[in-house]
């Protein structure tokens, strides 16, 4: 696979792009239609191009690479999204439907007031940041490694280029030209696993049963770990309870994926794109998986040295892009690509959408599809782009490790307030001193930290994704003891 035939094929799929929100934006390209969609969305497409939005890049490479550390024990974190988003479709989306809101933050000024409204949504200003640019990032080295080192090309350009192009297909239709890219996204991603592993399963020499039979002996496919609870990470117990409140937050309490269901005319309609959406997410998963395994078992038969990798993440590229044939090389490019750019653009749409709703207020204007407003969102749009670009940097010169753990890392610590504010207005009755939410949700996350960073020598215990249950809790526990016992506030 040369640079001159990759690149040609990421200039190509970006005119697909390009085709699909031309037809999407020339009519109706207001705040609207950008927002929500019109609420005019069907069901079966949002819950098909929310496979690509919620899998991203990271599950494309970090996944499969990461087997060679964890094994299948992966499955375990799965097993706990798949409760998460049962408890989102049944909890939090009748919620947001009964209050009728644009953005799912508006939920806490009218529970708790203004501070806590804007707290929530500088949590997930800050957290979708954060979680996007770490998932371009991701691509970003791919490319940069396979495409743009053989001209020279600096990190940052690629970085900008990137963003250039997904805020070119965005900026005028946002959600409704989203619905419809993310969809077809959604289909290379499937295709390109799938023939991914039919690919690596012919390099074995192996037929369907005997590629089953090949994972299912291996050395890779275990999946439950009981062993070691206080001193290891990948516990079933830990990974299963981290899953459940990870997907909450990240999911159900993130506007990104939050705002596709609520771009649906009722609540029926955005309950079975969720149960949709998980059994085709938990199946997906498991091919992922064993995509890892294959590609171990590939390394293992032509002697790959995976130990000499900088990161577990350069496996799946390194073998499709190096060491097979050009058809594997671009069904992997492709895949890669549909991933990253349907979760990133999804993110932009997301990050634009809140800080027009929660802190510009456009849900309040007379007219929200002013041409003065979809001016300030076109720069907002811009605005966040260059954010990402900033952030991605400064993540490339700080990390060293699996961009997989990396995020959810990151998550614990900055979506764990926003569980903590958001199961305190549901579970209980009481009333918040509003002016010190933004400090219990700085405090939290500090707490945490120093919490993680010496639990082995305090408690003997070895922190993992179930560090985000933690900050949940702290939050959760300093709302209650600062809060008051009589309220006149809203209830829900």
């Amino acid at each position: 696979m040369t640079p001159g035939i990759l690149l040609s094929f990421l200039l190509g799929y970006f005119v697909l792009l390009f085709c699909v929100a031309y037809y999407t934006s020339r009519k109706n390209s207001d705040n609207a239609s950008f927002f929500i969609a019109n609420r005019n969305s069907k069901w079966y497409l949002v819950a098909f191009g929310m496979i690509g939005t919620a899998l991203s890049g990271v599950t494309f490479i970090s996944v499969p690479g990461a087997v060679g550390n964890s094994d299948f024990g992966y499955f375990q974190f799965i097993m706990g999204n798949a409760v998460g988003f049962i408890i989102i479709a049944t909890v939090l989306l009748p919620l947001y439907y009964r209050l009728n809101i644009i953005s799912i933050y508006t939920y806490l000024e009218r529970r708790f007031g203004f501070w806590s409204y804007k707290t929530g949504a500088v949590i997930f200003l800050v957290s979708r940041t954060i979680g996007s640019a770490f998932r371009l990032y991701l691509v970003a080295i791919v490319l940069q490694r396979f495409i743009f080192d053989a001209w020279n090309v600096p990190f940052w350009v690629t970085i900008v280029i990137c963003l250039v192009l997904i805020w070119a297909y965005t900026h005028k239709g946002g959600l409704k030209t989203i619905i419809i890219t993310d969809t077809l996204q959604t289909v290379f991603l499937l295709l390109s696993v799938l023939l991914s592993i039919i690919f690596m399963a012919k390099s074995l020499d192996l037929d369907v049963v005997g590629t089953f039979e090949a994972v299912k002996n291996s050395s890779y496919s275990k999946i439950f770990f009981w062993e070691d609870f206080m001193g290891s990470k990948t516990h079933f117990l830990k990974h299963f309870l981290g899953g459940i409140f990870v997907t909450i937050a990240m999911t159900g309490l993130d506007q990104d994926l939050m705002q596709k269901n609520l771009s649906m005319k009722t609540i029926g309609e955005a309950q079975k794109n969720m149960y949709t959406f998980t059994a085709v997410f938990v199946a997906l998963n498991i091919f992922f998986l064993s995509v890892g395994a294959l590609l171990y078992l590939y390394a293992e038969r032509n002697g790959i040295d995976t130990t000499a990798l900088r990161t577990p993440d350069y496996l799946y590229p390194e073998i499709a892009l190096n060491h097979l044939a050009i058809i594997p090389g671009i069904v992997f490019m492709l895949g890669l690509t549909a991933a990253t750019f349907a979760t990133t653009d999804s993110a932009l749409t997301a990050l634009t959408t809140s800080f027009c709703i929660d802190f510009l207020h456009f849900d309040k204007k007379a007219d929200q599809n002013d041409p003065g407003l979809v001016t300030k969102r076109h720069w907002v749009h811009v605005g966040f782009s260059v954010l990402m670009v900033m952030v991605i940097m400064i993540f490339r010169l700080i990390n060293d490790d699996s961009v997989v753990n990396a995020i959810f890392k990151a998550a614990g610590y900055t979506y764990g307030p926003l569980l903590g504010l958001f199961s305190f207005g549901l579970l209980t009755k009481k009333a918040v001193k509003d002016k010190l939410v933004p400090y219990i949700c700085i405090l939290s996350p500090i707490l945490c930290l120093l919490i993680d960073a010496n639990s082995m020598s305090w408690f003997n215990y070895a922190l993992g994704f179930e560090l985000i249950i933690l900050n949940g809790l702290i939050t959760f526990l300093m709302l209650w003891f600062t809060g008051k016992t009589s309220t006149t506030q809203t209830k829900f």
